[in-house]
């Protein structure tokens, strides 16, 4: 099947298209019968210069012959005054080519079922969150009305005893002292003893 189609020419980034003749299972860029047109993207679009040139009697020839014009050519070929009548072309409208593939949609699917897993346990753990908090309000206060209505401690006696013991500790310190008193003076005595002892032996 024959097909009128855009082979690319050009540079990188400055594109420039043939318009050829060529079999539908040709490569893009390959092997073309004839050559009926150029295409300059490149050039502004109400210049001087056309972007798009036609060769008209030799592209209408290809037609009667059964060649199909792709649908950029088709565009360019219903603009001609010549060809306009031989090639009708509508604007497609597919509806469908803005939405998502098969796989985009169960990954957007799979995303929107974790943000909502994800919810959830963000709203249980706020609500556990909350029972807790409202938990140690109401013990704080159950304990707060126990402090109050339990009974008042009663007061305890007064300590009349402890004179007693610190008289009894006190006292204990005069007896020891009282009893080291003769050890003391007993060797105090025992020195003059031995002097006087002493002196008689000398006499």
């Amino acid at each position: 099947m024959l097909k009128i189609r855009l082979a690319r020419g050009g540079a990188k980034k400055r594109p420039y298209y043939y318009i050829v003749v060529a079999d539908s299972h040709s490569p893009r860029d390959g092997k073309f019968i004839e050559r009926v047109g150029s295409y300059n993207p490149m050039l502004p679009r109400d210049g001087e210069q056309k972007r798009v040139t036609l060769k008209a009697d030799r592209i209408a020839e290809w037609l009667s012959k059964g060649a199909q014009p792709t649908d950029r050519v088709a565009r360019f070929l219903s603009q001609d005054e010549v060809l306009a009548d031989k090639v009708k072309w509508t604007q497609s409208n597919n509806p469908n080519k803005a939405q998502p593939g098969k796989k985009a949609q169960e990954r957007a699917a799979e995303r929107a079922q974790r943000e909502a897993d994800r919810a959830e346990a963000e709203a249980a753990a706020k609500a556990e969150a909350a029972e807790a908090a409202a938990r140690a309000k109401e013990e704080a206060k159950a304990a707060a009305e126990a402090a109050k209505n339990a009974p008042a401690p009663e007061p305890e006696a007064p300590a009349e005893e402890a004179p007693a013991a610190d008289a009894v500790t006190e006292e204990a310190p005069a007896e020891a002292a009282a009893e080291e008193a003769p050890a003391d003076a007993a060797a105090e005595d025992a020195p003059a003893a031995e002097a006087t002892e002493e002196e008689k032996t000398e006499a």
